[in-house]
Order: C-alpha cells, then structure tokens, then sequence
C-alpha cells in the first residue's frame, strides 16, 4: 500500500515540479536576448553620461552629472538580476 502511495506522490511531484522543456528553451533564449540588450543599453548609456559631462567640463559648466551616473548603474543593476530572478521563479 505504501509503494503505490509514494509512487503516486512521486508522479504527482515530477508532474507538479516545473513547466515543460519546450516552455522554458523559448523563454531562456527571450532572457537571453534581453540580458545582451540590457548590457548593450547599459553601456550605451553610461557612454552618454560621459560624453556629455566631457563636454560640460570641456565649455566650464560643473553640472552634475553623479544622479545620471547613479540612474544609469541602478538600470543596469535591475536588468542584471532580472534574469537571474525570472530563472529562479521558473
């Protein structure tokens, strides 16, 4: 009587434990785009961020340029662990 509940437990536990493969592949190449494009927008924005504190320095405007730094490197945080965590869930 046992081994036919824990067999019954055990299929009931692979069946219940994630969603198929053909699910996760197609979603694990959508993360794995979006991570490439998130480094790509990151990088893209912290060039913009220099560049144009280069040339406020370069005309001898001292703006401040920290807060866009700062907006920047928190995007690029909550993109990189974005995918780590959608992982995690699935």
């Amino acid at each position: 009587m046992s081994a036919i509940m824990s067999d019954t437990l055990y299929a009931a536990a692979t069946a219940l434990a994630g969603p198929p493969a053909v699910v996760t592949n197609e979603l694990d190449y959508v993360l794995n785009i979006l991570a490439w494009l998130v480094t790509a927008a990151g990088v893209c924005g912290l060039l913009l961020v220099g560049s144009r504190m280069a040339i406020s320095l370069k005309a001898g405007e001292g703006d401040e340029h920290l807060s866009q730094f700062a907006i920047v490197l928190g995007a690029c945080v909550i993109g990189a662990t974005a995918g780590p965590i959608v992982g995690f869930v699935l």
